[in-house]
Parts: structure tokens; C-alpha cells; sequence
């Protein structure tokens, strides 16, 4: 019988393996039934021909309908949509950390694969129309094709000079920037920061600096020239529309919300205000675990005389920058507002496990190795937890949308229509109704209220219908 070939520690079918896994955990995990979220039907009703497009309010931007696009103007289909995204996701994963293949072996990005996809928000997020994880894998590939970039002479994965093939990771990079830019400008602006900085530094010379500032200035200017048009079109021009978004946010400033965002760790997926108590303490210990492998990932850096130290100080730098616009400038918190940084410290937290287990005395690895294996299979499992939990509670929650709004067409309720009220956004995409507006020319206008409170004065004569049969939202509808 012929022996299986495995691949070897610096074979590409790693990094392959670990996006189809992500696909595969994705779709196991998170049900392609499981219904739309409120923040998704307003990306996806931009370009779906279901129902009208709700609101899209000024801190958003058009990238998440853009990726969606391909399969919302052609299908209602939900499933077909988490099915989409789960695979673009896995791909996304395996491309990110492709872009590092010139400064790490392939066991160790995919290590590092393993412990950004195991989060519970990774696949909880993956498969959603929200550009979370598209900020994050295209931060991660920014990143990789910066240190990639040949005119920063020096340093491991750094070839001679600038050339044909300088020029790939240039339009990569700037690729990426603009990538992130289109999903998440804030996320981009704190990316690009760090990254024009370490440029100035490890260029030394303007003609290595030069270029790569280049790339991600335009890469900037490129995914943000529609945030911009339609800053001046809708909103009265670039300050007028981060004022608005500022004010929607509850206002930018000084917050510190690291504590509210470490109550949210294990859910719920938004803690707004936050004053919840801490879900699973004890599944929390990876969170501060990973300054530490972070620290063991610039001990191996040194290692090699200190050449390995950029590539372990501007993922950290960009990963600490994007983080902090969430920690320190909003009042509340969501688990997904961290997956970039969570993405771009992946990285250095695998190099961390590496050092542990080729710092070892030969004799001493395969211990090592084993040990570290426990502390993946752990660490999968308690995020397994998290996410069960969650994905069940959406599940239910998304679920009452569609009873609602089977209840209202059963009442005759049909396009043209309008609904405002209790989860009017997902509720009218359900509908076929609109969200926004004031009224339904030739058609309903619904209300929904929760049980127990009355209506506006200008409601109190409409047709009332009590929904039965939902779960979690408890409403009567009132139609006019």
C-alpha cells in the first residue's frame, strides 16, 4: 500500500486547508437559514429587488452591498446568501494569509489561520452581509504585502531591490487599502496610519518609502472616492456626514470601552448600553493570553539578530490602531468591532506558539507540540460554546421577523406598504413593505408597538391586529 503524502511545513495546501475549513465550520455551525439581521437588510435591500432600500444612514458605506450584489439582485434567498458569503469568506482567509508567504513558513500562517477562524466571531460574522470580516481579512493582506514589498532591504521575506515583481505587491497593497476603505473607511484611515509611518522607517530612503506611502494614498483615494460623492450628494459634504455619523454613534470622543468590550466578549453581539455581567469568565482566558504570546512572537524575532522585529511591530502597531477607535472612541460595544485587530495579531500570536515548540530542545518538541495541540482543541471548543449559543439565540430572534410578517400579509397587509415601529427595518424587507418614509401611497401604513404601551395619538383609531405566535418580539400592529 502507498504511504499518503503529507504536505510539507512550507506547502501553500495549508493555508488551502484552512480557508476550506473556515468554509466548512461556517456552514456546519451557522445555519445558511438563519434569517437577516437588522444592519444586513440595510446593505442588502440597496441592491435586492425584495423591497425597498432602507435607509442607509451616513455611517455606513457601500462596500457590503457591492460584495453582496452578485447574488441579492439575482435571488431572495437567504441560505443562497450565506452559502455565497461562508465561501468568499474562506477564500478571503486563505488569500489574506497568502500574501505572507515570503515572511512565514506555511505551518505557522496557518497556525495563525486556526486562531483567527476558531473565534466564534469569525464564523459567526463570516457568513453575513456585514464588512467586518472584510476589514480584517483585507487588513491582514494589506499588511502582508507592505513587509512583502522588496524596497525595504533588510529583513526576512525582504528581496533586493524594486522590480517587476515590487510592483505585484504594490497594486496589492494598494489593492487591499482600497478594499477596506470601500467595507469600513473608518478601519482604513487607522490601518493606513501605522503603515505610512513604518513606511518612513523602514524605507530610509524616499525611493523605498516613496512607493509603498503611494500605493496606500491611492489606495485610499480609490475605495473612498464614492464615500466621498456621496458625502457631497447626500449629506452636504465630508464634515457634514462624519457629524451625522458621530451623532448616530452617540458622538465621537474620549470613551474607554475596553471593559464594556471585554463584558462582550462571549456575546451578546451588541452591548449598547452595556451593562451586562461577564458571559463565561472563565472561556476568557485566551483573550489575555494573547499579549503573551504576542510578546514570546518579538522574543523570536530577536532571535534573528532583531531582522524579524517589523515584521512582528507593524502588524501589532496596525492591529492596536484599528482597535483603538473602538476602545477609546465609542460608548459601547460589539465582539465584531474587534475582528481586524484580531486578524492582524493572529500573526504574531502564532508566531508565539512556533517559538514555544521550535525553542524546545529536540527532544523536548513533540511535548511541546502536543501540548499546544491541547491548547488549540480547548480553545475550539470553548469558542464552539459561544458561538452554539448565539447562533441559537439569532436563530430565534431573526425567526419572529418572518412570523411578523407572515401575520401582517395574512391580514391582507401587501407591496405597497410601509412599516415603522419595533425592527421595522427587517421586518418590512420581509414584508416586501418599505422602511423608509412617511407613507405608503395606495398601500398600509403598519405600526408596530409592544405589548402593553399604547400607541401615537395619530394611531390610536387605526385597525389593531395582536401578533401572536413569536418568541422573543412581543408586538400589536396597528394599521392605517
Amino acid at each position: 500500500m502507498n504511504r499518503v503524502a503529507w504536505p510539507g511545513r512550507d506547502s501553500g495546501w495549508w493555508l488551502v486547508a484552512v480557508g476550506v475549513a473556515f468554509t466548512a465550520a461556517e456552514l456546519a455551525f451557522v445555519p445558511p437559514r438563519m434569517g437577516l439581521s437588522w444592519d444586513e437588510v440595510v446593505y442588502v435591500s440597496q441592491v435586492s429587488g425584495h423591497a425597498p432600500a432602507a435607509w442607509f444612514d451616513p455611517a455606513r458605506a457601500r462596500g457590503v452591498p457591492l460584495l453582496v450584489a452578485p447574488v441579492a439582485a439575482l435571488t431572495g434567498s437567504v441560505a443562497a446568501l450565506r452559502v455565497y458569503l461562508s465561501v468568499a469568506s474562506g477564500f478571503g482567509l486563505t488569500l489574506a494569509l497568502w500574501t505572507w508567504r515570503r515572511l512565514r513558513p506555511a505551518w505557522v500562517l496557518g497556525l495563525a489561520g486556526v486562531l483567527f477562524g476558531g473565534l466564534w466571531v469569525a464564523q459567526y460574522y463570516g457568513p453575513q452581509a456585514m464588512p467586518d470580516m472584510w476589514s480584517a481579512v483585507g487588513g491582514l493582506a494589506a499588511v502582508g504585502c507592505f513587509l512583502s514589498f522588496p524596497g525595504f532591504p533588510g529583513f526576512p521575506g525582504f528581496l533586493g531591490r524594486p522590480g517587476g515583481r515590487a510592483l505585484g505587491w504594490l497594486a496589492g497593497l494598494g489593492a487591499s487599502v482600497a478594499f477596506v476603505t470601500l467595507v469600513r473607511p473608518g478601519d482604513a484611515v487607522y490601518l493606513a496610519a501605522p503603515l505610512l509611518v513604518a513606511a518612513a522607517v523602514l524605507g530610509r530612503r524616499w525611493r523605498a518609502a516613496l512607493p509603498a506611502c503611494g500605493a496606500i494614498a491611492l489606495g485610499l483615494l480609490a475605495g473612498g472616492a464614492e464615500w466621498v460623492a456621496e458625502a457631497y450628494a447626500r449629506f452636504g459634504g465630508i464634515a457634514a456626514r462624519l457629524r451625522a455619523a458621530g451623532a448616530e454613534q452617540g458622538g465621537f470622543g474620549l470613551h474607554f470601552a475596553l471593559p464594556a468590550e471585554l463584558r462582550a466578549l462571549n456575546g451578546p453581539t451588541l452591548c449598547r448600553p452595556c451593562t451586562v455581567g461577564v458571559r463565561y469568565p472563565e472561556l476568557d482566558l485566551w483573550w489575555f493570553l494573547l499579549p503573551v504570546l504576542v510578546a514570546l512572537a518579538f522574543v523570536a524575532a530577536r532571535q534573528v539578530g532583531g531582522r524579524g522585529l517589523p515584521s512582528v511591530l507593524v502588524p501589532v502597531a496596525c492591529g492596536l490602531c484599528v482597535a483603538a477607535q473602538y476602545l477609546f472612541m465609542i460608548d459601547y460595544a460589539a465582539p465584531r468591532f474587534l475582528l481586524p485587530a484580531y486578524a492582524l495579531l493572529a500573526v504574531p500570536a502564532a508566531d508565539g506558539l512556533a517559538f514555544l515548540i521550535t525553542g524546545m530542545s529536540r527532544e523536548l518538541r513533540p511535548a511541546m507540540a502536543a501540548a499546544v495541540t491541547c491548547l488549540l482543541v480547548v480553545q475550539l471548543l470553548a469558542q464552539h460554546l459561544v458561538l452554539d449559543h448565539e447562533v441559537g439565540g439569532t436563530i430565534m430572534f431573526h425567526d419572529d421577523y418572518t412570523r411578523i410578517a407572515a401575520a401582517l400579509a395574512s391580514r391582507g397587509v401587501r407591496p405597497p406598504c410601509l412599516i415603522q415601529g419595533v425592527q421595522y427595518i427587517p421586518i418590512a424587507f420581509y414584508a416586501g413593505c418599505a422602511s423608509a418614509g412617511t407613507a405608503a401611497p395606495g398601500g398600509a401604513t403598519v405600526l408596530l408597538i409592544p405589548y402593553g404601551r399604547p400607541p401615537p395619538g395619530y394611531a390610536r383609531n387605526w385597525r389593531t391586529y395582536h401578533i401572536t405566535g413569536t418568541k422573543i418580539l412581543k408586538v400589536n400592529a396597528y394599521t392605517g
